[in-house]
């Protein structure tokens, strides 16, 4: 079983919310939706659930045309950032309604509800009502009652967004191996790359009702296709500066000069835009081939285990990201390094042609 996409688009009064998207996702590994707000997510999940319907396009489940079918004609579950469970009944209840609205008899529901309960770890809590439970304890009730269905689309539209930091980090964990058990096509609708890149699978990069790149997950991350993509799967924001290539080297707009790699100088002569990670930025090279740039300290902002700065690097705005807490006075100049294998380079276009000194 599969569920595709082909040419699916959107617009509501004018406005679009999904650009004729493509996409085939697969059972039996989890799809990650990776946008910021706005970006679509939401609106690509109603379409796939059939709670709206496309303006232009079709949507398959197994070869069969479903673009017109309703919601309650669909095999779906579909679990939101507010998770709702019924106030009233039981945990054991709640996982055992949408059994029961099937007209599931008594051994098979009981048999159901406590598989899905020890999956999900909650067991112990079968005879509890939501509202005994922790933040984290209802949000996997509320997925038990999805999963209990077992229904061929699974929609997770970003679930664990308003958990606290340790409830998250704990079903992230989980989440993976919930899914790998099963034959359903989960889909999981994030704003966060880093929780895209803990859950793996394959990833959807999203921006303006537009998915710019679709693929296994550490792929997209490490050979984002294009410009837009890059900043989607970036957090911080990816840095970026705007140059021309002439011969063997990238000149950029304040006039530094890079060499590039053998590998790179075949590519036509025209303007290109170099990009690096927050994270490939150092204030130290470690090795005689990084490249130096120098930049104005604008803030400083320390995390715990890390701190972010800032920096002005002509007219551009970057950021770097390294670990420990870091005190430096803000407004002074300060050398920073990358190293060369850990850049992007991107045409006018906004396309990838080299990732690190490899065409891409």
């Amino acid at each position: 079983m599969a569920l595709e996409l082909q040419g699916v688009s959107r617009t509501v009064n004018g406005q679009v919310h999904i650009r004729s998207a493509n996409l085939r996702l697969e059972p039996g590994v989890i799809n990650v939706l990776l946008g910021p707000t706005a970006a679509g997510k939401t609106s690509l999940m109603r379409l796939m659930a059939g709670l709206d319907r496309p303006s232009a396009g079709r949507i398959l489940v197994s070869g069969t045309d479903v673009t017109g079918a309703a919601v309650q004609e669909r095999d779906v579950a579909m679990v939101y950032q507010e998770f709702i469970n019924y106030p009233g009944k039981s945990v054991y209840e709640n996982i055992a309604s949408p059994l029961r609205l099937k007209g599931k008899a008594g051994q098979e529901v009981d048999a159901a509800v406590r598989s899905t309960a020890e999956l999900l770890k909650l067991t112990p809590l079968l005879q509890r009502k939501p509202l005994e439970l922790s933040g984290g304890q209802q949000q996997r009730c509320a997925l038990a009652r999805a999963l209990v269905k077992q229904a061929r689309l699974v929609l997770l539209d970003e679930p664990l967004a308003n958990l606290d930091y340790k409830l998250r980090e704990e079903l992230r964990a989980e989440i993976p191996n919930i899914f790998a058990q099963s034959q359903t096509i989960f889909v999981y609708a994030t704003s966060e790359p880093e929780e895209a890149l803990l859950l793996g699978g394959n990833t959807a990069t999203l921006h303006e009702g537009e998915v710019c790149q679709f693929g296994p997950t550490a792929s997209v991350y490490r050979r984002p296709a294009t410009i837009r993509s890059a900043e989607v799967f970036s957090d911080p924001p990816i840095n970026l500066a705007v140059g021309d290539k002439m011969g063997p080297a990238l000149k950029l707009e304040d006039g530094h000069s890079i060499e590039l790699a053998p590998e790179l100088v075949g590519l036509s002569d025209g303007r290109y835009t170099l990009g690096f990670r927050a994270h490939d930025l150092s204030l130290q090279a470690p090795d005689s081939g990084y490249l130096r740039f120098d930049c104005q300290l604008t803030g400083t902002e320390v995390t715990g285990s890390e701190t972010f700065l800032y920096l002005a690097q002509a007219d551009r705005s970057w950021v770097g990201r390294l670990p420990g807490v870091l005190s430096r006075p803000v407004g002074e100049t300060i050398a920073v390094w990358v190293n060369p294998q850990h850049l992007y380079l991107f045409d006018a276009t906004g396309r990838l042609v080299a990732c690190g000194s490899e065409p891409a």
